[in-house]
C-alpha cells in the first residue's frame, strides 16, 4: 500500500491525535492556620468561664459566693423550721390552756404536731428548691453577663 491507499483506509483516522505534554508537577496547596482565640478579644462572660473551668482564684471565689448563697438560705429556712415546729412545745409548756383545746375531738398539740407539720414541711422544702435555683440561675447569669 503505497501512501496515498493508506489514508483511504476505512475506520481508521486521517492523522494520529496529539500527545499531549507532560505537565508540569504543581506544588501542594498551602493551608492557612489561624488561630482565632488570639485574633479577637475575649469577653467577659468567656473570662469568667475559664476562670471557673481553671479553677483560678477568682473562680474559685465566685463559686464560694455561690455556696455561701446557698448555705445562707439553708440556715434561713432552718431557722424557720425550728422556730414552727420546735416553738410548739413551748407555747403548750407556756400556755397549758391551749393544749387543752380540742377540735373536731383531737387535742391541738396532735393537730398542729401530727397533721399540720407535713404541708409546713413540704411548703419550706418547696421554697427551699426555688429559692435555690434562683440563686444558681442568679450566678449562671452573672458568668454569662456579657460586658457592658
Amino acid at each position: 500500500m503505497t501512501g496515498a491507499e493508506e489514508q483511504d483506509v476505512p475506520g481508521r483516522p486521517d492523522r494520529a491525535a496529539p500527545v499531549p505534554a507532560p505537565r508540569a508537577p504543581q506544588p501542594p496547596r498551602r493551608t492557612r492556620v489561624v488561630l482565632a482565640e488570639v485574633s479577637r478579644p475575649r469577653s467577659r462572660a468567656e473570662r469568667t468561664r475559664s476562670e471557673l473551668t481553671q479553677q483560678t482564684r477568682v473562680g474559685e471565689t465566685l463559686v464560694q459566693g455561690l455556696m455561701r448563697a446557698q448555705l445562707s438560705l439553708a440556715l434561713r429556712l432552718s431557722l424557720l423550721v425550728l422556730i414552727g415546729l420546735g416553738g410548739l412545745p413551748w407555747l403548750f409548756a407556756i400556755a397549758p390552756s391551749v393544749g387543752r383545746v380540742t377540735l373536731l375531738g383531737v387535742n391541738l398539740p396532735w393537730l398542729l404536731l401530727g397533721v399540720a407539720a407535713f404541708p409546713f414541711l413540704i411548703g419550706v422544702g418547696w421554697a427551699y428548691v426555688r429559692l435555690a435555683e434562683r440563686n444558681e440561675q442568679d450566678f449562671t447569669d452573672l458568668v454569662q453577663r456579657p460586658e457592658r
